[in-house]
């Protein structure tokens, strides 16, 4: 058995699709669905249970014997969101039961982790564990302060000799991108919100930069495609002995004008990019740069190519934004 938290959500609900893919039935989800279409990002699995996370360290103890691995997905993922208590409950806390659990019954646990954990990036993007590079890093919200805060326990846990799950991986993830995004509203990949513009014809507003360094439209980001993300937690889910910090992009920045263009081309439409100002409250915490550093994925075995843009983009806009049908 398998518990996905954050199962319903956006790479929760796609990985859940790649299991069944490849022949894992004994799926479980722990999440809210609420009152919108997220029931939709299952609505396809076939699935053993669907469990709040209240009620989830009751249901892990119950079957302890069962579960062979917890993948935590399951997190208060909005960057703009300032109830710090709330993301340290659901950031943090719940993460750190998941961990004793896993530790405690030697299971496997793979968590996610953020590139929001890099904060401006000024001591670059590189996926490595020890407590005095992870303690230079300095993220621009909570949310990145929440993912960073457990990054660094885990390396203290190793640094002591503490108990640690059977395997442990924590995942820092980029500016990831594909279906069943839809009900994240304002926290929708780029991609997603141009879509509709793209499709009405009309003009593709992108953010001006407010850094000489960068040209408008022209800031740069490592955008992934959901299902590289997938592939990487089930190679780690198959590579039990593989444990660590690991970033998980393409490896190579590229500018939101390239996405933009992108999906003007996967429409077979003649481009139309402008721009427009950046909210006040965002222009002192803009990521203007992120790209992952992947070296140590592939070090330790990683055998897959990450999709390229233009791919990936193709890909989202034709075979699900496109459709009457989005979900996978």
């Amino acid at each position: 058995m398998i518990v996905i938290t954050g199962g319903a959500g956006f790479i929760g609900s796609f990985l859940l699709a790649k299991l069944e893919e490849e022949g894992c039935h004994d799926l479980v989800v722990s999440d809210w669905l609420g009152r919108d279409d997220k029931w939709k990002n299952i609505a396809k699995r076939e699935l053993r249970d669907i469990i709040t996370p209240e009620d989830l360290p009751v249901y892990l103890e119950k079957h302890a014997e069962e579960i062979t691995a917890v993948v935590h997905m399951g997190a208060v993922s909005t960057t703009t969101e300032k109830d710090v208590d709330l993301i340290v409950r659901s950031n943090q806390r719940l993460t750190s039961e998941l961990w004793d659990f896993c530790s405690a019954h030697g299971k496997q646990f793979i968590y996610a982790s953020s590139a929001a954990t890099y904060g401006a990036g000024e001591n670059g993007f590189y996926d490595w564990e020890d407590l005095e590079y992870l303690n230079k890093l300095r993220p621009l919200n909570p949310y990145g302060w929440s993912k960073a805060f457990f990054d660094r326990k885990v390396a203290r846990c190793k640094r002591d000799g503490r108990p640690m799950p059977a395997q442990y991986v924590g995942l820092k993830f980029f500016n990831v991108y594909g279906p069943n995004e839809y009900h994240k509203g304002g926290q929708k990949s780029v991609i997603a919100h141009i879509f509709p513009v793209i499709k009405r014809n009309e003009e593709v507003k992108l953010f001006k930069s407010y850094n000489p360094k960068y040209a408008d439209g022209w800031q740069l980001r490592d955008f992934v495609w959901v299902g590289d993300i997938a592939r990487v937690i089930i190679w780690l889910l198959e590579n039990k002995h593989i444990n660590g910090l690991f970033n998980v992009g393409t490896g190579k920045a590229r500018s939101f004008y390239d996405l933009a263009k992108a999906a003007w081309t996967a429409m077979a439409m003649e481009p139309k990019i402008g721009f427009k100002e950046m909210p006040e409250e965002l222009r002192g915490k803009y990521q203007y740069y992120t790209q992952a550093n992947m070296g140590k994925l592939y070090s330790a075995g990683y055998p897959y190519k990450m999709t390229q843009l233009e791919d990936g983009v193709r890909e989202y806009v034709v075979n699900y934004l496109n459709k009457e049908d989005p979900y996978i």
